[in-house]
């Protein structure tokens, strides 16, 4: 708005100039020539009637044919009418002036007019028109100025209460505190926004509340009862075996659960409760969680702790990170190893599986996109589940190809 005002009025000050020197002189320049045509004219005729002639601002000259050669010799051979004659004289000073031509009868007339003074007062002319144009571009530029700030007041106004509502974490309506204007309307169809996005925001949080409730009360049921058949005496190893996969799947379940509900929060930063969680711990856990998805593929697993990593996080949160990268790194091996590397503040996941792109590396993480190669079914949501757990908590997490061999390297880097 500044700008635009600044513009208009330079513009339209220079083309008040511009079209005020261009009239100025085309009026001037006919006045003159049609005054001096009139002068020479009359000076003629009251030569061939011998009458005395006398201009008080023109001064004239009448000749015959016969005295010609007195005249200046740039004037003897210029026809009727008017002419600008531009001369140096002899102090090197540029003078012009008009020269009015009449022949008529034998009698050669000429009207001279000095109009230098004009010059001059042109010049005078042209300095007062920049200044005024230079004042009108500043006073359009303050007026512009003053509007702006008048009529985006109130939207910045509008701005600092929506940013003062993220600080509160509570929106209250806006639409009183403003006029019945443009930013009023505004106001008010943000106040029907918030309302509807704070009725659904209720909604989501009620759902995830009640299917926490009832999906952690099955599980605590499976939980227990399978504890209370590890104990049975006449238990066989095979069913001992059994019975402990269903326990981690329970116990993976329940971190699931904990984890999609931390996220569904959509808090700035995840929370710890002052929980202190062992990487490598959680990582032999997690190991030994996913060893059924081998299936008989001749495929190995380590895992190596080159220094302890301690993390201010849930244990449930790193386990639904770890079991989505070890449990991808699994299902798209069909032969070789998998290692899990704890250390220098980071864990990795390394694979001799069919590796990635480099160019799909970040496009992994996005939902519904699937790796390529074996066993690349699902939904695609694991990954983008890791890439959100890890912004909560202020991790990195990467996908990178091996540089050394096929497979690929997957990096959870702790802040």
């Amino acid at each position: 708005m500044i700008v635009s005002f600044a513009l208009f009025g330079f513009g339209l000050s220079a083309l008040f100039a511009v079209a005020a020197l261009y009239v100025r002189a085309k009026v001037e320049n006919q006045l003159i020539n049609d005054s001096m045509q009139s002068d020479v004219d009359q000076a003629v005729d009251h030569a061939i009637a011998d009458k005395p002639f006398q201009s008080e601002l023109i001064e004239g000259w009448v000749k015959s044919d016969r005295t010609l050669y007195k005249m200046p010799l740039a004037w003897q051979n210029l026809g009727s009418g008017v002419h600008d004659i531009y001369e140096t004289d002899s102090s090197g000073k540029q003078r012009h002036y008009k020269l009015a031509v009449q022949r008529k009868n034998g009698i050669i007339g000429f009207t001279r007019y000095d109009i230098s003074r004009e010059d001059l007062g042109k010049q005078q002319l042209v300095i007062s028109l920049v200044g005024a144009v230079v004042l009108f571009s500043l006073l359009s530029l303050a007026i512009g100025l003053w509007l702006s700030r008048k009529v985006l007041k109130p939207v910045s106004e509008l701005a600092n209460r929506l940013r003062d509502f993220r600080k509160a974490g509570k929106a209250e309506p806006l639409a009183q505190h403003f006029a019945d204007d443009e930013v009023g309307e505004l106001a008010h169809a943000l106040d029907e926004y918030s309302e509807r996005l704070t009725a659904m925001v209720e909604r989501d949080r009620e759902f995830n509340s009640d299917v926490s409730h009832e999906l952690r009360t099955p599980l605590a049921v499976i939980a227990s009862t399978t504890e209370l058949l590890q104990g049975s005496p006449d238990l066989t190893e095979k069913l001992s075996e059994r019975l402990k996969r269903i326990e981690r799947a329970s116990r993976q379940a329940t971190e699931l659960i904990e984890a999609l509900l931390l996220l569904s929060r959509a808090e700035r930063r995840g929370p710890t409760r002052g929980e202190t969680t062992e990487v490598g711990k959680v990582a032999a856990d997690v190991i030994e969680s996913q060893r059924p998805q081998m299936r008989g593929k001749p495929l190995t697993i380590d895992l190596a702790v080159n220094e302890p990593v301690n993390i201010n996080a849930p244990a449930s949160v790193l386990s639904v990170a770890l079991t989505n990268l070890i449990g991808n790194a699994i299902k798209y091996t069909l032969e070789g190893s998998v290692r899990v590397e704890v250390g220098a503040g980071r864990i990795e996941v390394i694979d001799t599986g069919p590796g990635i792109k480099p160019e799909d590396a970040e496009r992994l993480f996005q939902r519904g996109v699937r790796g390529e190669g074996a066993g690349g079914s699902g939904a695609g949501l694991g990954l983008a589940i890791v890439r959100r757990l890890c912004e909560l908590y202020g991790w990195d997490v990467s996908m990178r190809p091996r540089s050394d061999a096929n497979g690929a390297i997957a990096s959870i880097k702790f802040a």
